[in-house]
């Protein structure tokens, strides 16, 4: 275990983003991840999603060593094992929604039919089958974030990582896309989001709240013991 994840904070200074956090997420976990800005939240999430490798420290993603592994690795594990879901959305404007959907598959290189039928079928999990064609000009924003979550769900990944899901939304489609999320969950996928909001956060199972690198509590609304598990995340930073 040492300090991890540093990154610079000008004059060529250094920052402990993350330091001693050592923490097994499991398969079939929902975890919320809260703290106030600067507190390492984002950092663990970028790390969890192999979009940045530790400093020093492990980080096993169903029993891989992700810090080892060379871009191209990095990428189709990202393609493969991981679906992402962002506050803004991150849909392609001009593109219907099953084409937004249809987009990690091209660069999975799924053949074209096939990508439309998966395309479909997840637009349907989240209920919007009868709205592929549209733009997401022509969707409101809980609309076009269940298409981010189809997007996320169509490579069939084990872990979804939601950075401020219902940050953009009014409470009821929070309620709502929350509801999805927890559907989503309880059928195996394991969900970890960042919120700053406490109702939220309630819809997990777990919280970890960070401050200035550590991990500050760590909360389990049920047992793990309780679940059934067969895999897990496990960051040693």
């Amino acid at each position: 275990m040492g300090n991890a994840a540093q990154r610079k904070a000008g004059a060529g200074q250094q920052v402990q983003a993350l330091r001693g956090v050592s923490l097994d997420i499991l398969e079939g976990d929902f975890v919320a991840i809260m703290g106030a800005s600067g507190s390492g939240k984002s950092t663990l999430m970028n790390i969890l999603g192999c979009l940045d490798l530790p400093t020093q420290g492990t980080y096993l993603l169903a029993g891989e060593a992700v810090q080892s592994m060379d871009s191209d690795k990095l990428a189709s594990v990202r393609n493969r094992l991981i679906g992402f879901v962002f506050q803004q959305f991150n849909l392609l404007p001009r593109a219907t929604a099953l084409e937004n959907v249809e987009l990690p598959m091209v660069y999975a290189g799924v053949a074209a039919a096939q990508r439309k039928s998966r395309a479909l079928q997840a637009l349907q999990r989240v209920g919007l089958g009868e709205r592929s064609m549209h733009t997401p000009a022509e969707l409101s924003g809980g609309q076009q974030q269940r298409v981010a979550i189809a997007r996320a769900l169509v490579n069939q990944p084990q872990l979804i990582l939601a950075d401020e899901p219902t940050g953009a939304l009014d409470s009821q489609t929070s309620h709502d896309i929350m509801d999805l999320l927890s559907g989503l969950n309880r059928q195996g996928l394991t969900v970890v989001m960042v919120t700053h909001e406490a109702d939220i956060a309630a819809w997990a199972r777990r919280k970890l709240v960070f401050k200035d690198g550590v991990v500050l509590e760590d909360a389990e609304s049920m047992s793990l013991s309780d679940w059934k598990c067969r895999a897990k995340v496990a960051v040693e930073l």
